[in-house]
């Protein structure tokens, strides 16, 4: 009895080591991993990634304004966070040639053809406008800086905040018709701004 004690403590022993040992391992491995995704830029591929799925929560949250969310709250904040989180392959884009084209056929349209030119169409005027018009402080120094992370980090604040003080509370927000997906694009309008945030203390 005393001998299969002694043998049962001593592989528990053996199995603690052993676990310990390939706690270690994964340790010093995720270590590994992490110091050789920054040195080949991966913390600047998530930001980018980030930055992507973040625009794109906007512009969904924009056009369910237009379509059946109809809300009160200040939407048209979300034109500077799109301005200032906009992927810089689409902001280049658009700030270039085809961009002053469209703000100039959009300013026709509104001028010449204001019955033809559908209300749906402000907002994305107004971020062409906005993207083709910015001095160079805007487009390049502050949207590129700790800047504009915070303008977008407020504007991401303010619209959760106001989208739960509409839908009643918190658990209203999750639980009314189409509130869901509404919360969800506005907590995702917050992902990047946080992120890029953090990267800047580190």
């Amino acid at each position: 009895m005393g001998r299969t004690d002694y043998l049962a403590m001593k592989t528990d022993e053996d199995t603690n080591k052993l676990i310990n040992e390939d706690i270690n391992e994964l340790k010093l491995a995720a270590k590994k991993l992490f110091d050789h995704a920054t040195k080949l830029g991966g913390l600047g591929f998530g930001t980018s990634f980030l930055k992507w799925v973040s625009s794109f929560a906007a512009i969904y949250l924009l056009i369910l304004d237009r379509t059946n969310w109809r809300t009160n709250m200040l939407t048209g904040l979300l034109i500077p966070y799109i301005f200032f989180s906009f992927p810089s392959v689409l902001f280049h884009l658009f700030r270039g040639e085809v961009g002053k084209w469209i703000a100039f056929v959009a300013v026709v349209l509104r001028l010449f053809f204001p019955r033809h030119f559908p209300d749906w169409l402000e907002m994305p005027g107004s971020l062409i406008l906005l993207l083709v018009v910015a001095p160079n402080l805007f487009a390049e120094t502050f949207r590129d800086s700790w800047v504009g992370t915070v303008v977008c980090l407020l504007i991401g604040c303010y619209l959760l905040q106001e989208h739960i003080r509409a839908s009643g509370g918190f658990r209203n927000s999750f639980t009314q018709s189409n509130g869901i997906s509404n919360t969800v694009g506005i907590v995702l309008l917050l992902v990047y701004p946080i992120w890029s945030l953090v990267l800047h203390v580190v």
